[in-house]
Protein backbone atom coordinates (compact mmCIF):
# COMPACT_ATOMS: atom_id res chain seq x y z
CA UNK A 1 0.00 0.00 0.00
CA UNK A 2 1.41 3.31 -0.77
CA UNK A 3 1.30 6.65 1.55
CA UNK A 4 0.37 9.97 0.17
CA UNK A 5 2.87 12.82 0.50
CA UNK A 6 4.04 14.78 3.30
CA UNK A 7 5.21 18.55 3.11
CA UNK A 8 7.63 19.83 6.06
CA UNK A 9 8.19 23.48 6.90
CA UNK A 10 11.31 22.87 8.89
CA UNK A 11 12.38 25.61 11.94
CA UNK A 12 14.14 25.07 14.93
CA UNK A 13 11.67 25.08 17.38
CA UNK A 14 8.71 23.93 15.83
CA UNK A 15 7.46 22.67 12.64
CA UNK A 16 5.07 22.27 9.99
CA UNK A 17 3.96 18.75 9.38
CA UNK A 18 1.08 17.72 6.50
CA UNK A 19 0.35 15.09 5.09
CA UNK A 20 -1.74 13.48 2.54
CA UNK A 21 -4.11 10.67 1.85
CA UNK A 22 -2.84 7.99 -0.94
CA UNK A 23 -4.77 9.61 -3.96
CA UNK A 24 -3.00 12.67 -2.60
CA UNK A 25 -6.75 14.43 -3.05
CA UNK A 26 -7.24 14.70 0.65
CA UNK A 27 -5.18 16.03 4.03
CA UNK A 28 -4.93 13.76 6.55
CA UNK A 29 -2.99 15.34 8.85
CA UNK A 30 -2.06 18.98 9.48
CA UNK A 31 0.65 19.97 12.50
CA UNK A 32 2.66 21.83 14.09
CA UNK A 33 5.41 19.99 16.68
CA UNK A 34 8.30 20.21 17.36
CA UNK A 35 11.27 18.99 14.76
CA UNK A 36 11.91 15.77 17.17
CA UNK A 37 7.90 15.24 16.41
CA UNK A 38 8.22 16.11 13.51
CA UNK A 39 11.02 13.68 12.92
CA UNK A 40 8.85 10.55 14.47
CA UNK A 41 5.81 11.56 12.36
CA UNK A 42 7.72 10.85 9.21
CA UNK A 43 9.19 7.94 10.18
CA UNK A 44 5.92 6.13 11.54
CA UNK A 45 4.46 7.59 8.69
CA UNK A 46 7.19 5.63 6.27
CA UNK A 47 6.39 2.73 8.01
CA UNK A 48 2.68 3.20 8.20
CA UNK A 49 2.39 3.44 4.37
CA UNK A 50 5.75 4.85 2.14
CA UNK A 51 5.55 8.71 1.60
CA UNK A 52 5.32 9.33 -2.55
CA UNK A 53 7.97 12.08 -1.18
CA UNK A 54 8.59 14.66 1.15
CA UNK A 55 8.14 18.15 -0.08
CA UNK A 56 10.82 20.40 1.94
CA UNK A 57 10.86 24.11 2.36
CA UNK A 58 14.13 25.43 1.01
CA UNK A 59 15.10 27.39 3.75
CA UNK A 60 17.84 27.37 6.37
CA UNK A 61 16.78 25.12 8.44
CA UNK A 62 16.47 22.25 5.71
CA UNK A 63 19.74 20.94 5.48
CA UNK A 64 19.57 19.11 8.20
CA UNK A 65 16.68 17.65 7.24
CA UNK A 66 17.70 16.82 3.93
CA UNK A 67 20.45 14.53 5.71
CA UNK A 68 18.28 13.31 7.72
CA UNK A 69 15.40 12.22 5.30
CA UNK A 70 17.84 10.74 3.19
CA UNK A 71 18.29 8.28 5.64
CA UNK A 72 15.04 7.52 6.35
CA UNK A 73 14.30 3.95 5.59
CA UNK A 74 12.50 2.99 3.38
CA UNK A 75 13.48 5.52 0.83
CA UNK A 76 11.47 8.64 0.27
CA UNK A 77 11.99 11.58 -2.55
CA UNK A 78 13.00 14.72 -1.27
CA UNK A 79 11.50 17.53 -3.40
CA UNK A 80 13.18 21.29 -2.54
CA UNK A 81 10.66 23.30 -2.36
CA UNK A 82 11.02 27.64 -2.33
CA UNK A 83 9.75 28.90 1.38
CA UNK A 84 9.96 32.58 0.68
CA UNK A 85 7.10 34.04 1.12
CA UNK A 86 5.22 30.97 2.39
CA UNK A 87 4.39 32.30 5.79
CA UNK A 88 2.70 35.14 4.64
CA UNK A 89 0.77 32.85 1.85
CA UNK A 90 -0.14 30.99 5.30
CA UNK A 91 -1.22 33.95 6.86
CA UNK A 92 -3.71 34.65 3.72
CA UNK A 93 -4.29 30.75 3.08
CA UNK A 94 -5.51 30.43 6.68
CA UNK A 95 -8.14 33.16 6.20
CA UNK A 96 -9.21 31.40 2.84
CA UNK A 97 -9.65 28.02 4.43
CA UNK A 98 -11.37 29.60 8.38
CA UNK A 99 -13.10 32.64 7.49
CA UNK A 100 -13.13 35.63 9.80
CA UNK A 101 -16.15 35.87 12.33
CA UNK A 102 -17.61 38.66 14.18
CA UNK A 103 -15.77 41.82 14.10
CA UNK A 104 -12.69 40.71 12.66
CA UNK A 105 -14.67 40.27 9.08
CA UNK A 106 -14.50 44.04 9.45
CA UNK A 107 -11.12 44.63 9.35
CA UNK A 108 -9.03 44.78 5.87
CA UNK A 109 -7.46 41.51 5.28
CA UNK A 110 -4.08 42.39 4.99
CA UNK A 111 -4.37 43.86 8.74
CA UNK A 112 -6.00 40.32 10.40
CA UNK A 113 -3.63 38.29 12.08
CA UNK A 114 -4.66 34.37 12.82
CA UNK A 115 -5.27 33.70 16.72
CA UNK A 116 -2.74 31.24 16.26
CA UNK A 117 0.53 29.78 14.62
CA UNK A 118 -0.09 28.99 11.12
CA UNK A 119 3.33 26.62 10.42
CA UNK A 120 0.99 24.09 9.45
CA UNK A 121 -0.46 25.86 6.68
CA UNK A 122 3.13 26.92 5.72
CA UNK A 123 3.75 23.25 5.23
CA UNK A 124 0.05 22.94 3.37
CA UNK A 125 1.32 25.62 1.13
CA UNK A 126 4.68 24.26 -0.13
CA UNK A 127 2.76 20.92 -0.61
CA UNK A 128 0.00 22.92 -2.91
CA UNK A 129 2.57 25.04 -4.79
CA UNK A 130 4.58 21.84 -5.72
CA UNK A 131 1.55 19.87 -6.60
CA UNK A 132 -0.22 23.08 -8.37
CA UNK A 133 -3.39 22.47 -6.79
CA UNK A 134 -5.46 23.71 -3.63
CA UNK A 135 -7.14 21.58 -0.94
CA UNK A 136 -10.72 22.90 -0.53
CA UNK A 137 -10.54 21.71 3.52
CA UNK A 138 -8.75 20.87 6.17
CA UNK A 139 -9.04 17.31 7.92
CA UNK A 140 -11.50 17.04 10.71
CA UNK A 141 -9.62 17.71 13.90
Amino acid sequence: MSGGWAALDPGRQKCGLVRTDATGAELVDLLICSPREAWDWLQHWQHQAPLQAVVLGDGTASGPWQQALAELEPAVPVVLQPEAGSTLAARERYWQLLPARGWQRLLPRGLRLPPRPVDDLAALVLLEAHLGARFKRLPAP
